[in-house]
């Protein structure tokens, strides 16, 4: 079943303690006006590869900090559904999976561990005094007349599952789920920016059904898709693996205001980025409502093509999602605008 009391907590982070031993966390102490909480981040797997994926993202856009930008602190519960504030990796197209890769929790040096990252997220957080920080995951406690384990204040009470909650194998395939993914999102408001902290484990899949958020095994063998940039230090991520539809094809370019009226005017471009053909009887175009609009045709390797939206999936002015599905319904690839980046109208956003 899903996990219970999935939902966002929001507040002022006052103190940061990195993750030590087998279970490691990185921990933050967090208060809204009058409650204080505790977040548990995971930093190293209990299974085995026990290095944890990651994404830093200084620069967040998406349509989902309009729900948070100004939203009063506090533990508010989400419903696992689109629109609700709740975070899903796979089908709300918060970033590219490329650029995640996996890094051990503890390293001699600065600047070059898990710990260090999100040490440095929480750090300039604590420093800017009307920062606050966005966490995703399931509630615990209060704890009536128990005393926090790690700060000390009391009751204890605190968020954690601050990760991916797909997709998992062993023990933890019951706590599957759809749109109820950990993560932090950190609003800097003196500089109007958003920075995001994504975390998954390896053993988790990238390809889940959208009912129970279980592995969808990949049926047929395509070519290896090479990473894009790694952030950070060290190597760059791997490549989507072969036998997973990734990036075969991918979303460069939408009209999303037209001139006029928007009906029908609507456009997606799309890139064949491989070296041979690629036929798409069964695709389609999805918008953030999961409408989807039919494709067919044939993409040439390394070129491109741009269909056109019919008005039952509209894209919408306001900020949205659009995800690009394969003849099994798997994920292609899928991006995200925002309501700044489509106010000029007869412009295309490029992604």
């Amino acid at each position: 079943m899903p996990i219970a009391r999935y939902g966002v907590l929001i507040g002022r982070p006052l103190h940061g303690v990195p993750g030590r031993g087998t279970n490691a966390h990185y921990q933050v102490h967090v208060v809204d006006r009058t409650t204080e909480y505790r977040i548990a981040v995971n930093v190293k797997s209990q299974l085995a590869p026990s290095e944890v994926e990651y994404l830093v993202d200084d620069d967040f856009r998406h349509p989902i900090t309009e729900m948070f930008r100004h939203h009063e602190p506090g533990f508010f519960l989400l419903g696992s559904m689109p629109a609700s504030g709740a975070l899903d990796y796979i089908r709300g197209n918060l970033f590219d999976r490329t650029r995640m890769r996996p890094l051990p929790v503890n390293l001699p040096g600065p600047d070059d561990d898990l710990n260090d990252q999100v040490d440095r997220v929480i750090q300039a957080a604590i420093a800017e005094e009307d920062a606050f920080v966005c966490a995703f995951g399931q509630r615990w406690g209060p704890e009536d007349g128990v005393r926090d384990k790690i700060f000390g204040f009391l009751p204890g009470n605190g968020i954690h599952d601050i990760h991916m909650n797909q997709g998992n194998s062993g023990q933890f395939v019951n706590d599957d789920g759809v749109w109820q993914d950990g993560g932090l999102l950190v609003y800097f408001p003196s500089v109007d920016r958003w920075t995001a902290v994504f975390l998954k484990f390896q053993s988790q899949s990238w390809h889940t059904d959208d009912v129970h958020g279980h592995t969808i095994p990949t049926p047929v063998p395509v070519p290896e898709v090479p990473p894009g940039p790694g952030p950070g230090p060290g190597p760059g991520p791997g490549p989507v693996g072969p036998g997973e539809p990734d990036l075969r094809i991918r979303i460069i370019a939408a009209l999303v205001n037209p001139r006029g009226n928007d009906q029908g005017a609507e456009t997606v471009t799309l890139l064949n980025v491989t070296d041979t053909d690629q036929p798409l009887m069964g695709w389609s175009i999805a918008n953030r409502n999961k409408a989807k609009a039919p494709i067919a045709g044939v993409i040439k390797a390394g070129a491109t093509a741009t269909f056109d939206l019919p008005v039952d999936v509209p894209l919408s002015n306001d900020g949205g999602l659009i995800t690009l599905l394969d003849a099994s319904g798997l994920k292609v690839h899928g991006v995200s605008y925002t309501k700044a980046q489509v106010a000029r109208q007869g412009w295309s956003v490029v992604f």
